[in-house]
């Protein structure tokens, strides 16, 4: 089980390395590395197991971030509809490339945070408000998905891991909120 000991912080090499392509078919250890990654973010969005396991709440999270320095995220987006129990997005992809992206671009309003940031960086990351991408699942099947707005950020967010690229390197840092015309911005 992974828990926030096993997070790295800010200031390790790995974040700022760019990870390896892992191989297919995958190996048993890159298997069992992303459901325990998807089981992380799942854990730390169930308050209770969240609080008995000292997690911070985390929407995804990248293999480097581990201090493995390969091709993998897991993403847990929770429906932003209290009905719909389901998640918007919830799986692991193995070597995830943007294919496309909008012109748009996007920020979520309040910022970005990190768990492998300890501090509040202040700012707005924008990021492309609707991406294209393709990825390998635990199965080593391809898949192609468009997704926008929140959805397209969270996995921005974790493929700038994988490149070494952390989220508050897109912070205009003369005007942390100073945005362009256009800029959808995420509440």
């Amino acid at each position: 089980m992974i828990t926030m000991d096993n997070i790295i912080r800010e200031g390790n090499p790995t974040l700022r390395e760019v990870a390896e392509e892992v191989c297919l078919p995958l190996k048993e250890e890159e298997i069992v590395l992303g459901k325990k990654m998807l089981e992380f973010l799942k854990n730390s969005q169930d308050p209770e197991k969240a609080e008995e396991l000292h997690l911070r709440g985390g929407v995804g999270l990248a293999a480097p971030q581990l201090d493995i320095s390969k091709r993998i995220i897991a993403v847990h987006v929770p429906n932003s509809d209290p009905e719909i129990a389901e998640p918007t997005l919830s799986t692991v992809m193995y070597n995830p490339k943007i294919l496309s992206h909008s012109i748009q671009e996007a920020c979520l309003g309040e910022g970005e945070g990190c768990l492998s940031v300890d501090r509040e960086v202040p700012g707005y990351v924008v990021r492309h408000a609707k991406i294209t991408i393709s990825y390998y699942d635990m199965d080593g099947k391809p898949h192609k998905i468009r997704l926008k707005n929140y959805e397209s950020i969270v996995v921005q967010h974790e493929i700038d891991h994988l490149n070494g690229v952390m989220f508050y390197d897109h912070i205009n840092e003369k005007n942390p909120f100073a945005l362009k015309e256009g800029v959808l911005v995420i509440k």
